[in-house]
Order: C-alpha cells, then sequence, then structure tokens
C-alpha cells in the first residue's frame, strides 16, 4: 500500500508536468520558454520554486540524521541562519541581478560574470567551479531518494537503494525535459505545498505515537539531555555563529539565479522576502525535533533515513505513503531545478565555446539543452552508485563552496572598481582552500578549523573576498562606457 500511493504521486507529479509543458507559440530562438518560462513566474510561484529548490533531502533527510546524532542544536546551525540570510540575499543580490537580466538577456550567472567583467575566461570559470560543487549537491537528491524508498519498502521487501535514484531520475527527466522552466516551476509549486502539509502531519503523527509531544520531549530530556542543548561550550557559540556564511551560497546556485530570472517583474520578490522565515520554520523545526526524539526508538546507525523509520513505525501503510510521497517531494524539488539549471549552463555557456556545438545552440537552443539535461541525469546516476558520503555532508562541502562566489555577486553589483582579474582570483583562492579543507578532512560533516568551531565555509568567503579586494585595487578597473551597462547613470 505505501509503495502503491507514492507511485500515485509520482504519477501526479508526472502529469502536472506535462500538464505544463511549453505553450504553442512563436519560435523559442533563445530558449527563454524552455529554460525561464518566458521570465513570466509570478509572486507566489516564485516563493515555492524557490523555497521548494532549497528543501533538498539535505534539510527532509539530513538535517533530522543529524538532529539524531546532535540533537536539537542543528536547528540553530541552519534555520535560523537560513531564515535570516536566504531572504536578504533575494532583497539584496536577487532583485539588482534580475534588473540586469531582465535587460541585457542574461540566463546564467557565467553569462552574466562574464558580461559584467568583459572576460569569457572568468565565464568558464565560473561554470567549472559550478558543475564541480553541483554535482555533489544533486547526489543529495539522487542519494536521499533511493535510501527513502528502500527505507519505505519495509523489511518485507528488498528494494536497492539504487532502484529509488532511478525511479526519481526517470520522473524528473521526463518532465524537465518535456517542459523545462515552466513544468518545472508548476511541479515545484505543488510538491512544496505538499511537503509542507506532510511535514506538519509528520510531526503529529509521530509525536501522537510517542504519547504526544510534551511527554516525547520530557522522555528525551531525561535519556538524552544533550540532545536538547542548544550549545555547552564557547566552541559551540562560534559555529553557530560562522555558520551565518553557510546560507550565502543560496544566492550564489546557478538553478537559484535561473529562478530569479523566470520573474515576472522585481515585484513579484516580494513575497518571497517576506514569507520565506515562515516557510523555514515549518519545515526545519519537524524534521529536527523528530530527528532529534528518534533517538528514543532508532538507534544510532540503523539501516534507513531516522525521519522514515519513524514513519513506518507511527503511521499505518496508507498514511506511511502520503508521508514518503512528501519526502519525496522536498527532494524531487530541488532535483529538477538543479538539472535543468545544468541544462542551461551548458547550452548557454559550454556550447558557445565548442565550434561544432555552437550552430545547434544558436538554431535549438531548447533541442541542446534537453540533450544535456539527459546527459547530466544519467552521469549523476551512475555516481550516486559509487558515492559513500553521508547527505549531510555532501550538503554542507557543497553549500561552502558555493559561498565562494557571494563576494564576487556581491561585488558585481555594488562596486564599480572590481575587475575581472579580481574576480577570477576571488575564486581561485576560495576555490583552493575549499580543496585544501576537502582533501585534508576527507569529506567530513562537523569539522572546524584547529577544532575552534569556526567553520570552513567562514574562511572560505572572507579569503575569497580579501583576494577579490586586492587583485582588484592592483588592476586596471573597466572602462566607464562598460560601466555604463551595469550601473545606469553611473
Amino acid at each position: 500500500m505505501t509503495l502503491a500511493v507514492v507511485a500515485v504521486y509520482l504519477a501526479a507529479v508526472i502529469g502536472i508536468g506535462m500538464a505544463a509543458r511549453l505553450r504553442k507559440g512563436g519560435r523559442d530562438r533563445r530558449g527563454e520558454a524552455y529554460f525561464l518560462a518566458g521570465r513570466a513566474i509570478g509572486p507566489f510561484v516564485l516563493l515555492m520554486t524557490l523555497f521548494g529548490t532549497n528543501m533538498t533531502a539535505f534539510t527532509i533527510l539530513g538535517a533530522s540524521g543529524e538532529a539524531h546524532r546532535q540533537g536539537v542544536r542543528v536547528f540553530a546551525l541552519m534555520a535560523t541562519s537560513s531564515s535570516i540570510v536566504i531572504p536578504a540575499t533575494f532583497l539584496l543580490i536577487g532583485i539588482p541581478l534580475w534588473r540586469l537580466g531582465k535587460r541585457h538577456g542574461f540566463a546564467t550567472q557565467a553569462e552574466f560574470l562574464s558580461a559584467r567583467y568583459g572576460s569569457r575566461g572568468l565565464g568558464a570559470l565560473v561554470l567549472v567551479a559550478s558543475l564541480l560543487w553541483l554535482v555533489p549537491y544533486v547526489l543529495i537528491g539522487v542519494q536521499g531518494g533511493g535510501a527513502a524508498l528502500a527505507a519505505i519498502a519495509g523489511p518485507d521487501v528488498i528494494l536497492p537503494p539504487w532502484v529509488g535514484s532511478l525511479v526519481m531520475c526517470l520522473v524528473v527527466l521526463l518532465y524537465v525535459a518535456v517542459g523545462g522552466m515552466r513544468s518545472t516551476a508548476l511541479v515545484n509549486t505543488f510538491q512544496t505545498l505538499v511537503f509542507l502539509v506532510v511535514s506538519g502531519l509528520a510531526f503529529f503523527v509521530i509525536t501522537s505515537g510517542m504519547g504526544g509531544f510534551a511527554a516525547a520531549m520530557e522522555r528525551l530530556g531525561q535519556a538524552h539531555p544533550e540532545l536538547l542543548e542548544l550549545t555547552s561550550s564557547g566552541r559551540a557559540w562560534i559555529q553557530i555563529a560562522t555558520y551565518m556564511f553557510v546560507p550565502l551560497s543560496t544566492s550564489c546556485f546557478p538553478h537559484i539565479f535561473s529562478h530569479w530570472m523566470s520573474a515576472r517583474s522585481a515585484a513579484a520578490f516580494r513575497l518571497p522576502v517576506l514569507a520565506y522565515p515562515a516557510c523555514i520554520a515549518a519545515v526545519w523545526f519537524p524534521s529536527v525535533v523528530l530527528g532529534a526524539l528518534g533517538r528514543l526508538e532508532v538507534e544510532p546507525g540503523a539501516p534507513g533515513p531516522v525521519l522514515i523509520l519513524l514513519i513506518r513505525e507511527h503511521a499505518g501503510d496508507l498514511l506511511a505513503g502520503c508521508l514518503a510521497a512528501g519526502v519525496f517531494a522536498a527532494i524531487m524539488s530541488s532535483l529538477d531545478s538543479q538539472t535543468l539549471s545544468v541544462g542551461t549552463m551548458l547550452t548557454r555557456d559550454a556550447s558557445p565555446r565548442l565550434g561544432w556545438m555552437t550552430a545547434l545552440a544558436r538554431r535549438r537552443p531548447a533541442t541542446l539543452g534537453r540533450i544535456f539535461v539527459v546527459l547530466f541525469v544519467l552521469v549523476v546516476f551512475l555516481a550516486s552508485l559509487v558515492s559513500g558520503q553521508t547527505v549531510y555532508s555532501l550538503g554542507i562541502w557543497a553549500l561552502s563552496g558555493f559561498a565562494t562566489f557571494f563576494p564576487l555577486l556581491f561585488a558585481a553589483v555594488y562596486w564599480k572598481g572590481s575587475t575581472a582579474a579580481g574576480a577570477i582570483a576571488g575564486i581561485l583562492a576560495g576555490l583552493g582552500l575549499w580543496l585544501a579543507f576537502l582533501i585534508g578532512t576527507g569529506g567530513a560533516a562537523g569539522w572546524t578549523i584547529a577544532g575552534s568551531g569556526v567553520e570552513p565555509v567562514a574562511a572560505i568567503v572572507l579569503v575569497s573576498a580579501v583576494a577579490l579586494v586586492v587583485v582588484s585595487r592592483l588592476t586596471r578597473p573597466p572602462s566607464a562606457d562598460h560601466l555604463a551597462r551595469f550601473f545606469p547613470g553611473a
């Protein structure tokens, strides 16, 4: 019954994606109808897509799994900082970039930065770094979906994790390849509503099965009081403070940039800025609390995500299927946007550099985008079969990498004196430090610099910013005529 409900849900997703496919009309010469839904997305759908795209398996499965190990402090680490920083980046970075994208026809970060600084080399570097960090982030969804379906099936049905990963990839591939951004945005709206409702339902059902929220928390406090401690040392407070750098990565995601560019107007950003914190709380609070409460019933190291195991324990087959569908909704609402953004980047940024693809990119950009989408999904699925990292670990390191772009995007919007050489230096400095940390720690989650509590992402962002500023000061700024394109009235 549980798997049947999930199957019905996936069929509904495909149906919505197919129904929302590209409208018939004139030829999509620049691919904007496919890649950006014709830049016509309104406020509510923009909120749902921006929020849904950010709520990956990292939030639903990774955060609950980490709370199972660390306790409720996980909420302080990520949810609190995200509810403040992410809406601020929409306001400070998203709206100015939307205006520039609308004026000049930009669809990707590399396209914008290459034009802003007059450097094709910078555009190529941004493209390569984006793919480097996006692949592990996409793996979060693919691996999370496989683990979730295997756990949902239960001990009586032997279902290898790769089966769930394959099913999810095929479903996402179908509606993204056919409908592009329009299908992605409307499916994301549906899926975001589903997992918002399901988060509350899961919280109510599971805590009720544990004797009620108050009783369950009291039991947890008696059995594992350390899981209810927000912090117990100065080092922990430092870690919480430096986690504020992690959500900066949201404004640097290529798929978030694509959703920004798809907005109908600058006014469409108002609702996402105001409502995002409430959406964060509605999903993160149940996920983290249920993960911590899971220690009462699920031993560390148990097979399968703790949230799925709790759902199986406390819900009947029909309700478990609904709750499992909510988990899939959270995962797929990110995977589709990420996949489409890769197709957009490879079509708009990579193909013009490859002579044999340039003609196809100009004549039929949407067709080439679909080809890239298919190839990327295939590569990620194969990578998911051999990756051994945990969802939370993959997520934190991918986020830390993307945060490297924040000083550059901020400077591109607000600092006329920043230069192409400074931008390249900033990316290379951040990338180099990220690689050093990643290799030196083996990608371990929870590692802080010299055990001080300082998150690696804080050092990465600061080093990137310093390199950008120093090299920009030492090199010649762009001409006044060039700057006038990006700073009207300058």
